[in-house]
């Protein structure tokens, strides 16, 4: 058995196999911010080619914390059957499916650089950028609102039927906002120190992992390197995922990136894959690695020496809706194949 097809158990929950669908904003929510046809039509290819956790992009925990208009949702109950639809096609395909719970913070509204129908928020009134809107600086008060907003949408997701979540605390968006001292200038319980900076995010954590069924997983996750100076760096998210995973939290998904506007100076096929592996390492927590992973070989090589445990695959899936079938091919594993589609399988 190849490691990329051997099943992983994330407490009660078995994937078949450890290719995940990355996260990904698909701007196609409809105007409530409900899942569409075109939603199910999507994630559906992708359980139908074999993925074994599909984590559906970043949703909304708020109408004020959407990246865009046309964000999915999950801050009110008329948004959980549409939901619930999607998650329901993709488990009879045989895939695992997660949602991500996400607030854009600063960044919301990005087409039009924070400008939208609500004001932006964040720790501090620090823009992303020069040109971007300035966010209002959440009060102590405002910041358990934040809280309640994220158990209220994983309840929600929890209602239609997600297998997991995955709190979003990266790519420069609220919770990792506050987690950066490039973004974070507060002087209160909230700034300053790592264990400070951390608090939103530890908070939402605890209180997620107490409304979610202790026999199902809880994902987070982390830019592990702002590729700032003076951002957090690797070390540091070390530490918080310890943090994290003594609050219950299985399983960190490590990106990097999005607190400002520049790229690494340096992009290439599994440039963020070693992030993951001193994350699971020193950490002692299972995590997924993602960025610029294509090739079976590739992502065999990752889960079959110990960097990560999952292989997150994002544009590739949107090349590809059946890589997994055909990665299992080149690596002359046998996996079933979707009643409909066996007469395809090749010989």
């Amino acid at each position: 058995m190849t490691g990329l097809f051997s099943p992983l158990t994330l407490r009660g929950l078995t994937l078949r196999n450890r290719v995940v669908m990355a996260p990904m904003c698909m701007y196609s929510a409809g105007q409530d911010g409900s899942a569409t046809d075109w939603h199910r039509a999507h994630y559906g290819a992708r359980a139908t080619g074999g993925v074994g956790l599909i984590l559906v992009e970043a949703t909304a925990v708020e109408v004020r914390g959407r990246i865009s208009p046309a964000d999915l949702g999950l801050w009110d109950d008329a948004q959980v059957e549409p939901l619930a639809q999607l998650v329901r096609l993709c488990q009879a395909q045989g895939a695992a499916v997660g949602v991500q719970l996400a607030h854009a913070g600063r960044k919301a509204w990005s087409a039009q650089r924070g400008v939208g129908p609500a004001t932006p928020v964040g720790p501090s009134a620090l823009p992303f950028a020069d040109d971007w809107a300035v966010p209002h600086a959440l009060t102590e008060a405002e910041i358990t609102d934040i809280v309640d907003a994220f158990v209220a949408a994983a309840r929600r997701a929890l209602a239609a039927g997600c297998d997991t979540v995955e709190l979003h605390a990266a790519h420069g968006y609220l919770l990792h906002q506050f987690l950066s001292p490039l973004s974070n200038r507060r002087q209160d319980a909230y700034g300053g120190a790592l264990e400070n900076r951390g608090r939103l995010l530890l908070r939402v954590a605890e209180a997620v992992r107490a409304v979610w069924p202790q026999q199902a997983p809880l994902l987070v996750r982390l830019s592990a390197t702002d590729w700032a100076e003076g951002g957090l760096t690797v070390d540091e998210q070390v530490q918080v995922a310890r943090w994290l995973k003594a609050r219950g939290v299985d399983a960190v998904d490590c990106s990097a990136g999005g607190i400002r506007p520049a790229r690494p100076a340096q992009v290439g096929p599994g440039y963020q894959v070693p992030l993951a592996a001193q994350i699971r390492q020193e950490a002692g927590v299972p995590t997924v690695a993602v960025g610029l992973i294509t090739a079976p070989a590739q992502a065999e090589q990752i889960v079959r020496t110990g960097q990560a445990d999952l292989v997150a695959l994002g544009r590739e899936l949107l090349r590809h809706p059946h890589w997994a079938l055909d990665a299992a091919h080149t690596l002359g594993q046998e996996i079933d194949w979707p009643k409909p589609y066996r007469r395809a399988r090749p010989e």
